[in-house]
């Protein structure tokens, strides 16, 4: 088979979420699959990380936008190279394409109620492209993936689509995700403290910074000595919109917020935490949920979306709209040997069944399963 997989963001320096999703795939896909051949269609960018092999041909298509990437470029290639399929894996794809199509479709916020409306233009203007090009496309799409059976559920009852074809295929891990002993040689580059907590927060409102920096604010008045909070992808002006708001002015001398974290760095910030923070209103998966757990930290997530399906029953699982309920396992954490270390272990355990070759296994038993 001539197999097509859309990877436009892989190249760029500061990757997230989606991008990894695809590049640690197409790795795996490359170690397991010496007979199909692969084109991966990608924008030109500075960060080459992954390399063509005898049956995989890196393409790169450059125009200025996504939308004219996607709707123009990425069809004019299609075109030439004929593939058998083509798999576009960011919840879009060409309108007048015409190839069998597998779409992976990583949630459908975009659908629902706009409770988690950005102020980003940037990230409205994806929404609006969303909104516009996924209704057209899912009548030509072979198979729909997604990241878990909950939203694998929310795409088919929103969508009035018949379940067998959605298929949930669970994101990975990558592993050099693993405890870090010497850990302080990489954090100290990002705070200089070595015990604190860490949360990924940025603007986008599913993420709850606001309510998640309260709670924090409310551990802060119960702990007697209080570890600092490390702060990921937000910037200092958000920070202090965030704290005027909730009237937490005061805990800012005990948060670090550095910036963007590169991903490699990601294992040792893991590492040195006593806890990862993960209260986000609305999730599809949460792979830092794994990320965290297998460099053996404790995680508090979130008791809705797809989190508990990833976490597990026995994971710190709160309501993350409650900051007390937050803030009071954030303490227990700190106060509890004992809790804690059932917590690392936990996890440990957790990530077991999680891995990006058993994602890209059951991603090639759906190409196959398309000949």
């Amino acid at each position: 088979m001539k197999i097509a997989i859309e990877a436009q963001r892989i190249f760029r320096n500061n990757k997230h979420g989606m991008d990894f999703v695809v590049l640690e795939t197409i790795r795996e896909l490359q170690k397991i699959d010496k007979v199909n051949d692969y084109y991966i269609l990608v924008s030109p960018g500075k960060d080459h990380c992954l390399q063509s092999t005898p049956n995989f041909q890196i393409i790169e298509i450059k125009y200025p936008s996504y939308p004219l990437w996607e709707q123009v470029g990425l069809l004019r290639i299609i075109k030439k190279i004929k593939p058998d399929l083509l798999h576009c894996t960011s919840n879009t794809a060409p309108i007048f394409c015409k190839t069998p199509l597998i779409l992976t479709l990583h949630d459908i916020i975009f659908l629902e109620k706009r409770q988690y409306a950005s102020k980003s233009l940037y990230q409205n203007l994806g929404w609006y492209y969303r909104k516009i090009v996924v209704p057209q496309i899912l009548s030509k799409c072979k198979k729909i993936i997604t990241v878990s059976h909950f939203e694998a559920q929310q795409i088919c009852e929103s969508l009035n689509l018949d379940k067998d074809k959605v298929i949930a295929v669970y994101n990975g891990f990558s592993k050099y995700f693993k405890p870090i002993k010497d850990y302080t040689k990489i954090t100290n580059k990002y705070i200089n403290k070595k015990e604190y907590f860490f949360f990924l927060g940025n603007t986008d409102p599913k993420k709850n910074t606001p309510r998640t920096l309260k709670a924090y604010s409310i551990y802060v008045q119960q702990s007697t000595q209080p570890l600092p909070l490390l702060i990921a992808d937000l910037k200092e002006e958000a920070i202090d919109a965030i704290l005027r708001e909730e009237r937490i002015e005061k805990i800012k001398s005990h948060l670090y917020y550095p910036g963007y974290i590169t991903n490699t760095d990601l294992p040792a910030i893991y590492s040195g935490a006593k806890a990862f923070i993960y209260t986000s209103l609305r999730e599809s998966f949460g792979i830092p949920i794994l990320e965290a757990m297998a460099c053996g930290t404790p995680v508090i997530t979130s008791n809705i979306s797809a989190m508990p399906e990833i976490a597990g029953d026995e994971a710190i699982l709160v309501n993350p709209m409650d900051e007390y309920e937050i803030a009071n396992k954030i303490l227990q954490l700190e106060t509890d040997t004992d809790f804690y270390q059932q917590q690392v272990n936990y996890g440990l355990e957790r990530v077991k069944r999680f891995s990006w070759e058993q994602t890209a296994k059951n991603l090639l038993n759906i190409y196959e399963s398309m000949k």
